[in-house]
């Protein structure tokens, strides 16, 4: 249930995800995308998630390139996502459990890890709107992992001149969940400590 819940994580605006998709984008969007991550080695932003059954909670994100990522639920929802750099874990504080797996292994690990070749796995998504650039990614080779479409605004003062505005993500068994992101703010002081987290299981805070 709580991978269910959470691994999907993912989406963009709900308007966008519905939109009849008209306009191709321009051949160099792709690049773009690819030198936004780049640019980007922090971000913080309010996030906002819609599971499959409608269900709607918000919280705190925090990224820090490569590979860390923290979700942080609103008061009174006893879950967290987070990555230290090696792995994703989602953590149940209700029941005690947790479960992980490699950062790659996650349809994430395409914001996770600016290096990748965004030609190898991603494509440009069309959008009825040219102020709005949407790419879809996922490992053919490993269909398990789900895809994510990632959406993005184009403001002129943001990194490369884009802004991410939230993500949607399938899942092998075709749940979707959408993220909406609001108040972005990008390279900004992170400390690691940020990515620590208390395991349930056991006594202590994890690294």
């Amino acid at each position: 249930m709580l991978r269910m819940k959470m691994l999907a994580l993912a989406a963009l605006p709900a308007a966008l995800l519905t939109a009849p998709a008209v306009i191709a984008q321009a051949p160099s969007a792709l690049d773009q995308v690819s030198q936004h991550l780049k640019a980007v080695d922090t971000m913080t932003a309010n996030f906002s998630q819609t599971d499959r059954r409608g269900q709607v909670l918000g919280g705190k994100l925090t990224l820090k390139r490569p590979g860390k990522v923290r979700f942080q639920y609103q008061k009174g929802v006893p879950m967290l996502i987070v990555a230290d750099g090696k792995r994703l874990n989602m953590i149940d504080y209700e029941v005690k459990r947790v479960e992980s797996w490699p950062v790659g292994n996650s349809p994430l690990s395409v914001l996770l890890d600016a290096g990748k070749d965004l030609s190898r796995y991603a494509k440009i998504v069309p959008s009825d709107d040219p102020r709005v650039v949407m790419v879809e990614a996922r490992d053919a080779k490993r269909p398990e992992y789900g895809r994510i479409t990632l959406v993005f605004a184009r403001i002129d003062s943001a990194p490369a001149g884009l802004s991410l505005q939230g993500w949607s993500v399938i899942d092998a068994q075709n749940n979707r969940t959408t993220v909406k992101l609001a108040n972005q703010r990008f390279n900004v002081a992170v400390a690691d400590s940020a990515f620590r987290w208390t395991d349930p299981r056991r006594r202590g805070p994890r690294a």
